[in-house]
């Protein structure tokens, strides 16, 4: 048993297949007993024969030390779902136990479960809240009891920064609409709409100087700007561009957003009060919703700079795992960014063409029923 278990443990990710004289030769194992081992794992389902002569294994062999990492989610939108299904994934994948709480956007909970996650005596702890005021409080429940931080998002004191460069977002959005006013406007327009998220702090609020800086100083005729306090939230943004437009004239608005819900709120306020083709708008985030809408013909919203938080979890364990280890890291991680419009959505996001097939195959079969 011990040398089948040898053989076994040969199989790693680096060095997956072997053929039988590599086997005999990385486990030390005279050559007529390996063949007979394998044979005999073989036929028990414990490897497999790729071809003629090479074996992979059908095990995982789990390490002898498994870390456990702390991880406070900040609220269940599509955003940060996408960030937890990716830790999910990444931890099953790179063999850590996650431990999960759920931050519900709130401060109270957020340091609650800061503390909860040193009871549990995590060996990191990744954080994922938007209050900028709870950074130094979240961050001395973890630097007190010798725990390493990553944020994310939202920079803490003395933690490892994950998220998007904010600036350069904002640039982004900031340029395609003044290309679509430039191309549909005759480079004029009237006002200037910023949705912000005050309680972030001012690291978010580069996203809406970044566009802002674009737009003031591209456009004809310097048009105002307005910002509005929407807490990045659907709901609000919809309440406060509602109440904005009521003493605002019809005239042509470029728009942008912390984030996308707050700007699918406003664009929501634009259609109730009629002037949708007054409007034009870019989101930040790549959500679900914000592709759903791209997709759109009539939509206002023409395009969302996507920060793919499906692939967060990756990222984040790997530099979890590198900081457990010691090793050198950068005090900040930036994510990919790419602007999403009509014309691309479906081919860098074409898994939602599955999703919206089997919906619609789900809908059919329940109107036959």
């Amino acid at each position: 048993m011990s040398r089948a278990c040898r053989i076994l443990r040969q199989f790693t990710k680096d060095h997956p297949s072997f053929t039988l004289t590599e086997l005999t030769e990385s486990a030390g194992i005279e050559r007529t007993i390996c063949f007979r081992l394998l044979h005999t794992l073989e036929q028990e389902g414990f490897v497999r024969r790729v071809d003629k002569n090479r074996y992979m294994s059908n095990l995982r062999i789990l390490t002898d030390k498994r870390y456990r990492i702390g991880y406070a989610s900040q609220v269940r939108d599509s955003f940060s779902t996408a960030v937890s299904q990716g830790l999910r994934w990444a931890a099953s994948e790179l063999e850590v136990d996650l431990i999960e709480v759920d931050n519900q956007y709130s401060a109270k909970s957020a340091l609650r479960n800061a503390e909860a996650l040193v009871k549990h005596k995590v060996d990191l702890a990744i954080e994922f809240q938007v209050f900028d005021k709870l950074g130094a409080p979240i961050s001395r429940v973890f630097e007190s009891a010798g725990i390493p931080l990553i944020a994310i998002e939202i920079p803490h004191p003395g933690a490892t920064f994950y998220g998007v460069d904010n600036f350069k977002a904002g640039v982004l959005a900031g340029k395609y609409l003044l290309k679509a006013a430039q191309q549909q406007w005759s480079g004029a327009c009237d006002e200037i709409l910023l949705l912000d998220l005050g309680i972030a702090g001012a690291l978010p609020a580069l996203r809406m100087a970044g566009a802002e800086s674009v737009l003031s100083k591209g456009l004809e005729g310097h048009p105002a700007s307005f910002h509005i306090d929407s807490r990045g939230q659907f709901v609000k943004a919809f309440e406060l561009t509602r109440k904005h437009l009521q003493f605002s004239p019809r005239r042509r608005t470029l728009l942008s957003g912390v984030n996308d819900p707050a700007v699918l709120g406003a664009l929501r306020a634009f259609e109730e009060a009629g002037r949708r083709d007054l409007c034009m708008a870019v989101g930040l985030g790549g959500i679900r919703e914000a592709r759903q809408e791209l997709r759109l013909p009539n939509s206002s919203l023409i395009g969302s700079v996507a920060f793919f938080p499906e692939r967060y979890g990756e990222g984040l364990l790997r530099l979890a795992l590198d900081l457990l280890q010691r090793k050198s890291v950068p005090p900040a991680i930036y994510v990919p960014i790419q602007m999403l419009h009509r014309r691309n959505v479906d081919q860098v996001y074409a898994e939602d063409l599955f999703e919206m097939s089997e919906n619609l195959d789900l809908k059919e079969c329940r109107e036959i029923t």
